[in-house]
């Protein structure tokens, strides 16, 4: 498995490289303003960054757990990235929602918008990242 300070270089690297990303990109898809744009990927970053340590502790375990090993298959990363966005998805909808004086439903469609994004991302993302930072085999 992963070490801790491992697991916190990919957090953070995940989300800076992120919101170099979606801020500017997101700002243009929805014509909002740069600055309640930055300020709302800011939120979801600082949550994401949190729920991205937490949830891939968490799904490293059940891999070592029923599979003995903790490396992916495509089919296992696809399976992390629709999970890690659905929870994301969720704990995001009323912060876009305050944020932009908008309601649920039109937050929702904003979310979607940006979990499609991050779906993307977080494939590719973690994808490079397992081959530029290998797993150990003895892990």
């Amino acid at each position: 498995m992963r070490t801790r300070a491992d697991r916190i270089r990919h957090a953070i690297s995940f989300e800076i490289i992120g919101l170099l990303i979606i801020t500017p990109l997101g700002a243009w898809a929805f014509s909002q303003p740069m600055g309640a744009m930055g300020l709302a990927v800011l939120a979801g970053a600082t949550l994401a960054t949190l729920w991205n340590y937490v949830y891939n502790l968490g799904f490293d375990h059940a891999m070592l757990r029923l599979r003995g090993r903790v490396q992916k298959t495509i089919a296992l990363r696809v399976l992390h990235a629709v999970l890690f966005e659905a929870g994301l998805l969720v704990a995001m909808l009323p912060i876009i929602a305050w944020t932009f004086s908008i309601s649920l439903r039109e937050a929702f469609v904003m979310d979607i918008g940006f979990a499609g994004f991050y779906l993307i991302f977080a494939f590719l993302f973690n994808w490079a990242y397992d081959l530029i930072f290998p797993i150990p085999l003895t892990a």
